[in-house]
Formats: structure tokens, sequence, C-alpha cells
């Protein structure tokens, strides 16, 4: 790198401010001034890691006669790294309206607490009970306004009593569509066709509950990116009913369907020349390796 000498003459500041292009002086001459000019790309140290923190997940909500129920899996992932296999996706907005979450975990986070925040003022000030619809419009009008700069799919589900049951879908973007059922993450590309086979208008409680585990369940086995638990909230009338399934009671796994069953074999048989040891409790007790001496060879 080269250097200054040390009776470098510099111009006079006035001098250069008069000039419509002059030179940038750096203190490491100019090495370092191509560097600034020219800047390289950034070099990924980890592609695991140095992705940011997003919510590669399965939601969903489903509208009844009397009520909703949300789904979700809990799942959190940076990349390919899962860094939170027990997140809860179903945030509460309120005593009677709920959130799913999908996309990036900073910005739906701070968003549903904004939206909590403005919903208790106006309950305060109001002194009732706000409709699901707010809700879903506060959302709406923040995705919209920040829709170049965070990664937010909400859907928002709830009872009220003007509407009963209602969803409502708030993907990238900033829209607002009121649907009876709804989908996000990248878990529902796989369950658009299973919602068309399966649901029907007029459905039970216990119907849409069963209905939105399978669709969950069968998420968790088709996206990477989806796992874990299966959680659900029923919210009627009566108030908001939670409930968590843990892997080994979800309706459906790849490593139970038989069709599939010797294709995803969590722990395979070992080959039959394979040797076994007990399992080494104390450390001090283990036999280690010394290499042959030359003279023993």
């Amino acid at each position: 790198m080269l250097q200054r000498p040390v009776s470098t003459i510099l111009p006079e500041q006035q001098f250069l401010s008069s000039q419509s292009t002059h030179p940038k002086f750096t203190s490491n001459g100019p090495a370092q001034a191509a560097k600034e000019m020219f800047p390289c790309d950034p070099v990924t140290a980890d592609p695991q890691t140095d992705a940011a923190v997003s919510l590669g997940t399965t939601i969903m909500a489903v509208a009844y006669d009397g009520g909703v129920v949300l789904a979700a899996d809990s799942r959190t992932s940076t990349g390919t790294y899962v860094v939170n296999r027990a997140a809860k996706k179903l945030t509460r907005l309120t005593d009677n309206v709920y959130c799913c979450r999908s996309g990036s975990a900073a910005d739906t986070q701070n968003l549903s607490e904004m939206v909590v925040n403005y919903l208790q003022q106006q309950e305060i000030s109001g002194g009732r009970t706000l409709p699901v619809a707010s809700a879903a419009t506060l959302f709406q009008k923040l995705c919209y306004m920040n829709k170049w700069s965070i990664s937010a799919g909400i859907i928002v589900a709830g009872y009220d009593e003007t509407n009963g049951g209602s969803v409502y879908s708030i993907p990238s973007g900033g829209s607002c569509v009121r649907l009876p059922y709804a989908l996000g993450g990248s878990g529902s590309i796989f369950l658009y066709s299973f919602m068309d086979a399966n649901y029907r208008i007029g459905m039970t409680k216990d119907e849409c509950l069963d209905l939105c585990r399978r669709a969950v369940s069968h998420a968790l086995t088709r996206d990477g990116s989806s796992g874990g638990l299966v959680r659900t909230m029923c919210i009627s009338k009566d108030g908001a009913e939670a409930a968590t399934l843990p892997w080994t009671r979800i309706p459906y796994a790849l490593e139970r369907d038989e069709q599939y069953k010797a294709m995803a074999q969590l722990n395979p048989p070992p080959a039959s020349n394979s040797k076994y040891q007990g399992n080494v409790t104390d450390s001090s007790t283990c036999l280690l390796y010394t290499s042959p001496s030359p003279r023993d060879s």
C-alpha cells in the first residue's frame, strides 16, 4: 500500500470547495480510495445463519357458524437452520380477536404489538369491544404503508356480535379480503387443493377443528420450513380455547403412512456386520487409542 510522505502539501479547503469535482483524500492513499469507490459485495460467512429470521410457516383460519378456528405450526427458521421449534404464531390482539403471523418474525411481532396498543386505546376510550374488522383494518393500513420495508403476511380472525365469526387475509402488500377460510405461509401451497376438496359451507366447530389439524399436519410433512407442534385456537362468544398437539399425536405423519413408511425411517436398522458397544457414562473408564511406536511396528 502506498504511503504519503511527511511533506505532502494539501490544497486549501477553500480551493477544494470551489472546484466542481475534486479528488477525495484518504488516510491510506489510493488503494483505500479504490476500495471505497468500488466496493465489493459482502461474502456470506454462513448462509444458514446470516439470513433474516423468518417464519417459514403454515397458518390458516376457518370460519364456522358461531366462531372461528385458527391453526399454525411452531417452527421458526433462519435459512435452513431451525432457531425455534416451539414458537407461538397465534397472537392475541383482544379477548375475541387473534392473528396468525407469517413472514419476518421481527416485523410481524412489531406489527402485532402496535395493533394491540391501538386496539387497547380505542377500547378504553370507547368503552366497548371492537369488531374483528377494526383489527384487520389496522393491520391493512400498517402493512400497506410499510410494504417496501417489511415482510409480513397476516390472517386476522375472531368473533363479534355484528358479524359472528369472520376471517380476514392480509398478504404482503397490504390488501385486505374477508374469506370463509384463509391460508398463509410457505406450507399453504400444499393446502389449497386439500381445502378445495375438504372444506364445505356449514361445518361445525369440531369439523373445522379436525380439518385445520389435518391440513397443518399434511403441510408439516411436505414443507421443510414448517414443523414442530400443531397449535389451534377456537374463538366464539364463549371465549378463546387453545390447544396444542405434539408431533406424536398429529393426525397425519409421513413416517406413519404405510405406503411411505419404508421410505421415511427415522432410525433405520444397522447393518448386519455392525458392532455394538455399551454407552460410556464415565470418560475415565474409556480405553484411549495410542499409535504404535516405530520399534513396535
